[in-house]
């Protein structure tokens, strides 16, 4: 009884809240579910459906194979009207006789299952025109070098000694003798060209080495300094190396270089790794999340032992090598994980005493080239490390970071050549990498050619050269993005509401009631000037003429104006002064008008010997007679 009374309650309550609310469902049990269960039936539904629809392709392509054999069956014999009916009516897709089989090629039953009608003809005769011309191209890697179109970026007056590419080819960086590091937006800039951010990363020190991590999130900097630098994507320090002991014998104990940096790289499969070189001897690798220390030291040495200094330094495509050439000529290959002994080594790279400039593995790790200071590039076995495969001699270089780089399609190396000021021009010389032999070259400006990137999803080729500019080379078919996203923009128009704008002077330290407001918006700051009468009106012209409304004319009347005027005037005298003062002597001694009558009746009269006299009395005195007044 007490729960039949409690239920009643319960309905009564809920009609009350029902009449006050205006909807009911007060007092109701909630409905369960079981989650479980409509979990098993969806999947139950979902097999269903799909035995369906495999039975429905089974049942399709039955009926295709039964068409098929009644074609090949006729072959070349046109069908009769009843052979015409029943096929239509066996298969509504295809209307009308049967497509011929010898003009055309059959298609495949993928093709057939995402085309729906009859399948496409294709003719023999245009594949393989299609087939000899990509063989043509395939054979000639000169037709795949992309230099119709270029494109200018003016980085500055100075050297281009520096260069990076993102992976995706979204932005470029440079950096050269001036110190400056620009940064370059392709999808961005539009057709003036110009780098969105300019900074200085380490003062007043060269560039030497710009590169993009293989995530494209971070940047290493190397400079003539001893400490290397990373720095985001638009230009934000990230970290900063340490620098080393320098009055410590052994390089191993120091925690970082104590010279100047030569080179550096990035680590091409770990993204938190990079190397670094000075001419403290060592090659250094850092570990991004450890500034404070390195990572581990390599120490080349000489045929006696001695010290020698790496210029150029780099890693395998897999990351398990370490090469680096010094200034003795020897090129040393070190395993990453062991720094004690090195893997190969050659003495007589290059000749001593020249700087090789750069080491690059090619894309397959099977060839390593190197470009010394003494004009020549060298290509390498890794197999067979003794002696160079090919040796290419008559290559100018004026740079210590003069480099070189393989197409992407591992078939050609490609350098640049350094010339003298009003020698010619410097030039981007392409090679074959087996024979070594030149295919192509490209006359870039009347300046040295420094520095070269030859991007492989880009297709695109960056030079960087000694008279500060900095040249992408494009196709227009065979490239992508990159330098084709910013010819195509016309160039933005100065708005004029700009000038309204005044510059904000930021005083963290200032009282309160001092303080300017922070600008959160310039648009929205340039809409606000414009609506203001006082900073959107026009400053007047000067009035010309003797003045009208109220205002005085530049040539007005009065002293002041006159005093205006002629202030500025230039009245600087360049004469002679002896002939200035004496100009007005014959004047003033005919006609005397301020000193001589002031002193006329006060001045004495001198009195001077006759002529005659004073030749006889040579030798005597000369006597003056001055009259009394």
């Amino acid at each position: 009884m007490d729960h039949e009374d409690q239920s009643r309650g319960a309905s009564a309550e809920g009609r009350d809240i029902a009449s006050v609310m205006g909807f009911s469902g007060f007092g109701k049990k909630a409905r369960t579910f079981d989650f479980n269960a409509i979990f098993e039936q969806t999947r139950r539904t979902a097999i269903e459906r799909s035995q369906r629809v495999l039975e429905e392709r089974e049942m399709e392509e039955g009926s295709r194979k039964k068409e098929s054999m009644a074609n090949s069956a006729s072959k070349n014999v046109l069908p009769s009207t009843s052979t015409v009916s029943e096929s239509s009516s066996s298969d509504d897709e295809l209307i009308g006789p049967p497509l011929p089989t010898k003009t055309f090629i059959q298609t495949s039953a993928a093709e057939e299952d995402e085309f729906i009608g009859p399948p496409i003809p294709r003719f023999k005769d245009s594949e393989d025109d299609d087939d000899e011309g990509n063989n043509e191209d395939d054979d000639n890697p000169v037709k795949r070098i992309p230099d119709t179109h270029e494109i200018t970026l003016q980085h500055g007056t100075k050297t281009v000694s520096a260069l990076g590419l993102d992976p995706s080819g979204a932005r470029l960086v440079t950096g050269g003798y001036d110190y400056d590091v620009k940064f370059w937006d392709f999808a961005g800039m539009d057709a003036s060209l110009q780098a969105f951010r300019s900074l200085q990363p380490c003062e007043c020190h060269q560039i030497k080495s710009l590169q993009y991590s293989i995530t494209g999130d971070v940047i290493l900097v190397v400079a003539g300094n001893s400490q290397a630098k990373v720095l985001d994507r638009d230009g934000f320090q990230v970290i900063e190396c340490v620098k080393g002991d320098q009055y410590i014998v052994d390089m191993a104990n120091t925690k970082g270089h104590t010279a100047m940096l030569n080179g550096g790289c990035w680590h091409p499969k770990i993204k938190e790794e990079f190397l670094t070189c000075s001419n403290d001897g060592t090659v250094r690798t850092w570990d991004i999340n450890d500034e404070k220390k390195h990572k581990n030291v390599f120490k080349p040495r000489s045929m006696k032992g001695k010290k020698v200094i790496p210029t150029c330094c780099t890693y395998s495509r897999d990351g398990k090598l370490i090469a680096s050439g010094c200034q003795d000529g020897t090129i040393h290959i070190w395993d990453r994980n062991l720094s004690v002994h090195t893997k190969f080594h050659c003495r007589q790279a290059h000749v001593p005493g020249s700087d090789t400039s750069c080491l690059t593995f090619s894309y397959d790790g099977t060839l390593l080239a190197s470009r010394g200071g003494d004009d020549t590039l060298k290509t390498w076995d890794m197999r067979n490390f003794k002696n160079p495969l090919n040796v290419i001699t008559g290559l100018s270089t004026f740079f210590p970071m003069t480099d070189c780089c393989f197409s992407p399609d591992d078939k050609m190396i490609v350098t640049g050549t350094s010339v003298k000021k009003g020698d010619g021009n410097g030039k981007l010389i392409f090679f074959d990498r087996e024979t070594c032999q030149k295919m192509y070259e490209i006359e870039v400006t009347n300046s040295s050619v420094v520095r070269c990137l030859w991007h492989p999803k880009l297709n695109q080729i960056m030079v960087g050269t000694g008279n500060g500019l900095a040249k992408v080379y494009y196709d227009p078919v065979k490239s992508q993005r990159g330098a084709k996203l910013c010819v195509v923009k016309s160039k933005r128009k100065e708005k004029q509401a700009e000038a309204l704008t005044q510059d904000y002077i930021i005083t963290p330290h200032a009282l309160p009631m001092f303080r300017e407001d922070r600008q959160r918006s310039t648009r929205k700051q340039l809409e606000k000037d414009r609506l203001d009468p006082v900073k959107s009106h026009k400053p007047e012209p000067p009035v010309s003429g003797p003045g009208r409304g109220g205002r005085v004319g530049t040539h007005g009347g009065t002293l002041s104006s006159f005093i205006v005027k002629n202030i500025a005037l230039d009245k600087t005298d360049d004469s002679n002064p002896r002939e200035a003062i004496l100009r007005h002597a014959k004047d003033a001694e005919e006609n005397p008008y301020w000193v001589a009558p002031a002193y006329k009746r006060t001045q004495p009269n001198p009195v001077f010997a006759d002529e005659e006299s004073e030749d006889e009395d040579a030798d005597k005195e000369p006597q003056w007679k001055i009259r009394k007044i």
